[in-house]
């Protein structure tokens, strides 16, 4: 692996959130300044191809990356801030598991978004 892509990788690694291209070119031209985008891209990419990173595509427009997690997780998109919050529910997994045999299948793979908004907090 390239040194390029050695510190484009660590630095989704380190990343808290589900950064797009742009956010991870701004992050890993703070550490390499040389590193133009369009190697961001390539990057993501073959990383993709080689099963160190997912690939969001929110609703948003713009593709956002995380590194594979050993742990199933699910995603709310918060559709005023774009912040991605992630979490795990047995229950919700159970049920999906329990529609699809219901149905006659077994779950191989799923994502699951849930686009959502702040509630309003209530006068009392």
């Amino acid at each position: 692996m390239t040194g390029p892509r050695r510190v484009i990788l660590q630095v989704l690694e380190d990343a808290e959130d589900h950064p797009d291209a742009v956010e991870l070119h701004r992050r890993v031209s703070a550490i390499e300044p040389g590193i133009n985008i369009a190697t961001v891209y390539r990057t993501m990419s073959a990383l993709a191809e080689r099963g160190l990173n997912e690939r969001h595509n929110f609703a948003d427009g713009r593709a956002r990356y995380e590194p594979v997690s050993e742990s199933h997780h699910d995603h709310f998109i918060n559709v005023v801030t774009g912040e991605v919050i992630e979490f795990h529910s047995d229950e919700i997994e159970r049920m999906q598991e329990e529609i699809a045999r219901k149905h006659g299948f077994d779950i191989v793979s799923h994502r699951l978004e849930i686009y959502v908004k702040p509630r309003k907090k209530r006068s009392r």
